[in-house]
């Protein structure tokens, strides 16, 4: 049997992982959520958080193909946030709510927007969008927050962060990010980092018929178009300002 071993430091103080204590929730992930989560997740063998950081032994994946077809990943994630709605923050009450740290991504956002602004060639309407947030992260991200009823949201549930076995079994990985929140804020972040947008509609129709919720998706595509951009400066490439225009065309009217 292979290992994988996930370590993580204590995170710098005042920094984005520190508000939001994203190892540690992992770790609780693992040690409370991951036996009754409902989906398939790495086997956990162990889970320990320390004054020094944390400690993940997991099932090791690599063996399977990374990513999924989007329209699976969407019915998985249907099923599970129609699993636990209403019930996710009243049986693990330290998640972290939906819209925690705002204050700091939306800082962050305005600080990184004014340099891609000012340095890149973007489409008009992705302008357009990345102006529209500009002092605005808060505001969008507390709007996100009552796009839905509550239920486990995984916060990271793009196509990188999944694994397809042989025999088509789709394991959702890297739990850092979960949290309470409404449902369709991960099929927007879905759409935004990994779907090319001549398949929204097919993977938002998935989500749908597996019991989801996408009313408020527009609502939640504003949050979801901010860690975008962030992860556009980061890494720019024609795909993902593609997506991005596909939420500019959503989100502005």
């Amino acid at each position: 049997m292979t290992v994988f071993v996930k370590r993580r430091g204590v995170p710098a103080p005042g920094s984005i992982p520190a508000a939001l204590d994203i190892f540690r929730a992992e770790v609780r992930f693992y040690q409370e959520i991951a036996p009754v989560v409902g989906v398939r997740v790495p086997a956990c063998y162990r889970a320990e958080a320390t004054a020094d950081g944390t400690v993940l032994e997991l099932e090791d994946l690599s063996a399977w193909s990374e990513g999924a077809d989007p329209v699976d990943l969407a019915a998985l994630l249907a099923g599970l946030h129609r699993r636990w709605e209403d019930a996710a923050a009243r049986r693990w009450p330290w998640l972290r709510p939906a819209g925690a740290a705002a204050e700091l991504v939306g800082a962050l956002y305005d600080r990184v927007w004014a340099g891609l602004a000012s340095g890149a060639d973007l489409p008009p309407r992705v302008r357009s969008l990345g102006d529209a947030l500009t002092g605005r992260v808060e505001a969008v991200e507390s709007a996100a927050a009552s796009a839905g009823p509550w239920t486990l949201v995984h916060g990271d549930a793009s196509t990188r962060n999944v694994r397809t076995s042989p025999d088509g079994v789709v394991a959702l990985l890297d739990w850092e990010d979960a949290s309470a929140g409404p449902g369709v804020t991960d099929l927007a972040w879905l759409l935004v980092s990994s779907v090319e947008p001549a398949r929204w509609d097919e993977v938002i129709r998935a989500y749908r018929d597996a019991g989801g919720r996408s009313t408020g998706l527009e609502v939640a595509l504003a949050p979801a178009a901010v860690q975008g951009l962030l992860t556009f400066a980061d890494d720019p490439d024609d795909a993902r300002l593609a997506r991005l225009e596909a939420a500019a065309d959503l989100c502005l009217h």
